[in-house]
């Protein structure tokens, strides 16, 4: 595995899983927190430097950053088989920028075009959904691009797991709950999400539990405070991976207010855990979040929507436990042993054109 170092030097080390990791030097993002890029400089020399020690019968690269770039031109310059997933919207990164509408309007069609120049030098591109498939071909991204799940581990995000380790380590009382997690960052647009629990607390004894870390947590902490809420909204910081199947399970509903989600993980493991979902009816939220059988949509923004259909859930423990089984079903399409066994099926059939096409 090729990925950004957590500093300023490159490092190669065996992690637990056995997996060895090629950790690139890297500099943090300043808007983002945790977040690291691999500066172009000197990188296509690094990435040759990869490939003749691993020695790989495919590259697969799941952006077309700066270091998936120079891993893409120096597979194709020895002739190996390239597969590209695209996890990437403009809209993540020029929400930020300081241009206008029209000026992020400019950058959103040049990132695109961009993407598209990278990823048609792949033998096959693949994206996580059938939206993010459709959005990058019409992007520009040389088609077809495959719609392939990211996978969800179903045995570990099962609706067996307790929520107790969770509630207990972050003071989380055992009351009907509203969770969210991931980065709390604008374009998450989480104010909806506690505009939203403010009208929820007029009706209901319910809490919010915030699972991440972001930029924007000062400003939710003081618009929690305004709404007279803070003392029923819970910001966790980060969570360590291994206890978020705890955290899945302390919640009644799982919310996700974003708009520009390409398939959204936190949702499929909240499903899998068994816990309906409130989600934006947007992007490729509604191809997990189905009306009536695994949660509900509202109108992106709208905060009253929100609150409405969390009350729907919260108020009804029976329809909360109907909506979380269907969840669950829905999550299991989703397999990550089916993924795998997918991706390994593009791979040989791409190997196998590619060497017919020599002979």
């Amino acid at each position: 595995m090729v990925s950004p170092s957590t500093g300023y030097r490159s490092f190669r080390r065996r992690a637990a899983n056995g997996v060895v990791e090629h950790r690139v030097r890297a500099l943090p993002v300043p808007t983002h927190p945790g977040f690291r890029f691999c500066a172009p400089i000197g990188l296509r020399q690094v990435a040759a430097r990869i490939l003749d020690e691993v020695l790989p019968d495919v590259v697969h690269v799941q952006s077309h950053f700066p270091l998936c770039r120079a891993l893409v031109s120096e597979a194709r310059a020895r002739g190996l088989l390239v597969v590209a997933t695209n996890h990437f919207m403009p809209e993540n990164l020029t929400h930020y920028l300081p241009v206008g509408g029209g000026g992020r309007q400019v950058v959103h069609d040049w990132a695109w075009r961009d993407a598209a120049r990278v990823f048609a030098a792949a033998d096959a591109v693949t994206a996580p959904t059938p939206y993010a498939a459709a959005l990058a071909t019409m992007a520009g991204v040389p088609g077809p691009v495959l719609p392939l799940s990211c996978g969800i581990d179903l045995e570990r995000f099962g609706p067996q797991v307790s929520a107790s380790e969770f509630r207990l380590r972050h003071g989380v009382e055992d009351k009907p709950t509203v969770l969210y997690v991931g980065r709390l960052d604008a374009e998450k647009n989480l104010d909806v999400v506690i505009r939203a629990f403010a009208l929820v607390r007029e009706k209901a004894d319910a809490r919010l539990v915030l699972v991440g870390k972001g930029a924007e947590r000062q400003n939710l902490e003081a618009l929690a405070e305004r709404l007279g809420v803070s003392g029923t909204v819970r910001f966790t910081g980060f969570v360590p991976d291994e206890e978020l199947p705890s955290a899945y399970a302390a919640a009644t509903v799982f919310v996700n207010a974003g708009t520009a989600e390409l398939q959204s993980l936190v949702t499929l493991e909240a499903m899998a855990g068994g816990r309906p979902v409130i989600g934006a009816d947007a992007a490729a939220l509604p191809h997990l979040v189905i009306d009536d059988e695994t949660g509900y949509l509202f109108p992106p923004g709208d905060s009253m929507a929100l609150a409405d259909r969390l009350l729907t859930v919260l108020g009804n423990p029976d329809l909360a436990e109907s909506l979380g089984r269907s969840a669950r079903a829905h999550a299991e399409k989703h397999d990550e042993a089916v993924t795998v066994a997918a991706f390994e099926s593009l791979y040989a059939i791409r190997a196998a054109r590619a060497a017919a096409s020599v002979v």
